[in-house]
């Protein structure tokens, strides 16, 4: 997830996956062709390659192909949270002036012996946080978003917009 605009009135913050989804359209488009190939000597085994091949293909792109979009609006009072996926699109829309800042939440994953910190950045709406994307990451990407809507916050005391940490 990156920063798309970042003015006084609006911060957007948008995540397309365009890369991924174009590799895993590529990934089912050559098991395709193989399985086709392979159908033409061994039928059987060339369909049972072809179609092992694509519906892995379609579920890792059901599963990871996702846009988001986050669009903090003074102008309009609002934070719509926007995502889009192969199942459909959802719109969630939360009051500006309840937004107190954009936390890092954490959580442990362990496997052979080795644990390792994962992140996520959340909007601190009201009474709890409110995630903005639903995978945690090890990378720097989450506190760049967290450091980035807080900093947008910060700037809003000066021009009428509700300060971070004001109840509004």
């Amino acid at each position: 997830m990156h920063v798309v605009r970042d003015t006084s009135d609006q911060l957007i913050l948008a995540n397309r996956p365009l890369v991924l989804g174009a590799g895993l359209a590529l990934f089912i488009l050559a098991f395709a062709a193989a399985g086709l190939l392979i159908a033409m000597e061994e039928p059987w085994f060339g369909l049972l390659f072809g179609g092992t091949g694509v519906l892995l293909g379609a579920a890792a792109f059901a599963a990871f192909v996702r846009r988001t979009q986050v669009i903090l609006d003074r102008a309009s009072g609002r934070i719509l949270i926007r995502r889009r996926s192969v199942f459909g699109y959802c719109e969630e829309e939360l009051p500006l002036h309840r937004l107190t800042g954009a936390e890092l939440e954490t959580t442990v994953s362990a496997s052979n012996g080795r644990s390792t910190t994962l992140y996520r950045p959340v909007l601190m709406v009201g009474a709890g946080p409110h995630p903005i994307v639903k995978s945690y990451s090890s990378t720097s990407g989450p506190q760049r978003l967290v450091d980035a809507v807080n900093r947008w916050l910060d700037r809003g005391g000066a021009s009428g917009g509700s300060p971070r940490g004001g109840a509004g």
